[in-house]
């Protein structure tokens, strides 16, 4: 058997390396594009969803998220899918549409026009007819036909016709699929001629060159550098080295804002390309704005030690943070930027802090969150991030509230008509502007923690280096809302059964808050940054002498159960305990990385017991059981406490021992007897 090498040249096999090399493309494109997104959380439902306030300067922040909308939508990428696969469908009707005569199985009941059902005695007789009405001699050609092409359908025919009668060629059949036996066959190559015609070899060569030499490895190289140029949480290498080489155990919010401004994503809004479009006047503006705004002259002076890039970023997040309007639309843009490449920045020093594990940094880094996604400044007082509220507003309701800031919840617990009378009037909020804020307020995401505790699985007390389970149990209570009483049982946390593998390795989804839970939180209500924010909590536990967290923080991005009615959630941090009993006091920390006012501090103590007084215990739990049959063991059966099985008497053991014996003896005996009797007859 031969086969021949030939190439393609009406181009009947060219569809099918195309649509290879297609599905091979767009597959993987396709559902790398339209994939749900499997980062936990991921919500599209607004906090308020009838929201009808409209910040100053609303139009160029919702210029920004479009624009950002636009970028999530990947244009290009959609419309070179869209081509792709309209060319895979184009490919594939071709394929359909086309008859490859040579590529077509040689059928003899095709060629004769008769059933497979028929016998040898229906095949002789259509035959007979067959050659009756095409043997050469009988028939004459057409116009579109020539002699030979007659002789050939003849040949055809009687192939066909000896295929199915003859037993030789009949067997060549079966085995070979042709009555002649083994046939050659050709191969097409899916390549036009004129690719390989003498004179066009340099222009091929240089047209493989261009492909393998130049675009290939250019385009996989800037893959590869991609790759390496961001970080996992999306900020590019360089940022996070200066980022980490700023680090200070001792930072606080505002030392962090100048930090952020390092980052190269800084550099690419404020300078690079784009320095030549700087003019002096511009940083003048944004600094005198600023100052306006309400920027401390230490801020301010910090500032003005900068230069070049550096100067406008930093600047430009101050004017965000206050809220300045910078008056032109270029600088209310690029201020709009900085925010949330800020917001990134944050979250690679965030990581970076933890990989340090002191409070301080980690601490620093969620409230500047708070404050970034809100658009306050540090310290200020959470009551700016209400809807209308200004400074002048928080002045007017805090003007005797003493030292403190007012937290929202205070702000909902004022009796109605004292609280409207501290924020309505002339200067302040009108009326409708008041139920704006209200509605926003009694809609605020605060979490009320119900019980927290240290707990072991399986066991009733925690000793040294065993694996501890901290178990928190809180609710989403907005303020001004009234919660129904926590059931008992929801303070509970049961042990899982020994056949839940997953939970009791600390993997159950549900009880931590992850992917795939009944309920995700709603995009954080923050009107001044342009883009969709989804709010985090995350919940740790820290050694407050020593300034260092024990567990690290787990972040609370979906509910197990839904909050609008107030259900208990249960979440837990699993860790190890320390190797000496004792005392341990702890302090949990609730943060939340979007709202100001709601976090949480509490006191836990975690007691661990020494081993050997714990097996004391157990002992003399044991004997301390009353017993079944006695008074004391049938009161405590009734309260379903444990009571002890009665033990036996020796003297009634062996009364029993005795009557069993008899009894068994005689069942022995007369077992003995009756053997005896059938042996003796059969002897």
């Amino acid at each position: 058997m031969s086969t021949d090498y030939n190439y393609d040249d009406k181009g009947q096999f060219f569809p099918y390396f195309v649509l290879t090399i297609l599905g091979l493309i767009l597959c993987p494109l396709t559902y790398s594009t339209f994939a749900p997104s499997k980062q936990p959380g991921v919500s599209k439902t607004p906090l308020i969803k009838e929201d009808n306030y409209k910040p100053p300067g609303n139009e160029a922040i919702d210029a920004a998220r479009r624009r950002q909308k636009r970028k999530e939508r990947r244009l290009k990428r959609f419309t070179s899918i869209v081509i792709g696969w309209a060319l895979f469908a184009y490919m594939a009707y071709l394929i359909a549409v086309t008859a490859n005569a040579e590529g077509k199985i040689w059928d003899p009941y095709e060629i004769l026009g008769i059933s497979m059902t028929a016998d040898e005695k229906a095949i002789k007789s259509h035959y007979k007819k067959l050659s009756l009405k095409y043997h050469p001699d009988k028939i004459r050609p057409t116009a579109n036909q020539t002699l030979e092409d007659l002789n050939n359908h003849f040949v055809e025919l009687t192939k066909a016709y000896k295929a199915l009668t003859d037993e030789d060629i009949r067997n060549n059949f079966i085995q070979y699929g042709h009555p002649d036996g083994k046939q050659s066959f050709s191969i097409g190559i899916a390549l036009p001629t004129w690719i390989v015609s003498e004179g066009n070899n340099y222009y091929v060569l240089a047209v493989y060159g261009l492909l393998f030499g130049i675009l290939l490895p250019y385009y996989v190289g800037r893959w590869w550098y991609g790759t390496k140029k961001h970080t996992k949480e999306g900020v590019m290498t360089a940022s996070a080295g200066s980022l980490f080489r700023a680090y200070d155990e001792n930072i606080d919010e505002k030392k962090l804002v100048e930090i952020l401004t390092t980052g190269e994503e800084m550099k690419l809004i404020t300078g690079g390309a784009r320095e030549r479009e700087w003019i002096g006047s511009e940083e003048a503006t944004i600094e005198r704005k600023i100052k306006a705004a309400g920027l401390a002259d230490k801020q301010g002076k910090v500032i003005g030690e900068l230069d070049g890039w550096r100067r406008r970023a930093l600047g430009l997040l101050w004017a965000y943070i206050y809220r300045a309007d910078l008056e032109r639309e270029k600088l209310n843009n690029a201020k709009l930027e900085v925010a949330p490449a800020a917001i990134a920045l944050n979250k690679s020093f965030h990581a970076i802090a933890l990989a340090y594990s002191s409070t301080q940094p980690v601490m620093a880094s969620m409230r500047l969150n708070q404050c970034l996604v809100q658009a306050v400044p540090p310290h200020a007082s959470p009551l700016l991030q209400l809807p209308h509220f200004t400074d002048e507003i928080v002045a007017a309701v805090e003007r005797d509230g003493g030292k403190n800031h007012w937290t929202v919840q205070r702000f909902i617990a004022c009796p109605g008509e004292k609280r409207k009378k501290l924020c309505v009037g002339k200067g302040l909020l009108n009326d409708k502007q008041y139920e704006q804020a209200i509605t926003f307020a009694k809609a605020l995401p605060a979490l009320n923690i119900e019980s927290a505790f240290f707990k072991v699985m399986g066991e009733k007390y925690i000793t040294p280096a065993s694996l501890v389970n901290f178990v928190v149990k809180m609710r989403v209570v907005p303020p001004g809302s009234t919660p129904p009483p926590v059931d008992t049982k929801d303070l509970l946390d049961e042990d899982p059964d020994e056949t839940d593998v997953e939970a009791l390795l600390g993997r159950n989804g549900k009880s931590q808050g992850k992917a795939g839970d009944q309920s995700t939180t709603p995009l954080a209500h923050a009107p001044y940054f342009p883009r969709d924010y989804s709010p985090i909590w995350y919940i740790f536990l820290a050694d407050e002498k020593q300034g260092k967290m024990i567990v690290p923080p787990q972040p609370i991005a979906s509910w197990e159960k839904s909050t609008d009615n107030f259900a208990v959630q249960t979440f837990k941090l699993q860790f190890q305990a320390p190797p000496q009993p004792g005392e341990y006091t702890f302090v949990m920390h609730c943060v939340s990385d979007s709202y100001l006012g709601v976090d949480k501090k509490q006191n836990v103590t975690l007691v661990i017991s020494d081993p050997s007084k714990v097996e004391q215990i157990k002992e003399d739990e044991e004997i301390s059981e009353p017993e079944e049959d006695s008074l004391a063991g049938q009161m405590n059966a009734m309260r379903g406490g444990p009571v002890k099985k009665p033990k036996k008497r020796s003297s009634d053991h062996e009364d029993d021992s005795s009557e069993e014996s008899d009894t068994d003896g005689e069942e022995v005996d007369d077992q003995s007897e009756t053997d005896t009797d059938t042996d003796t007859d059969e002897k």
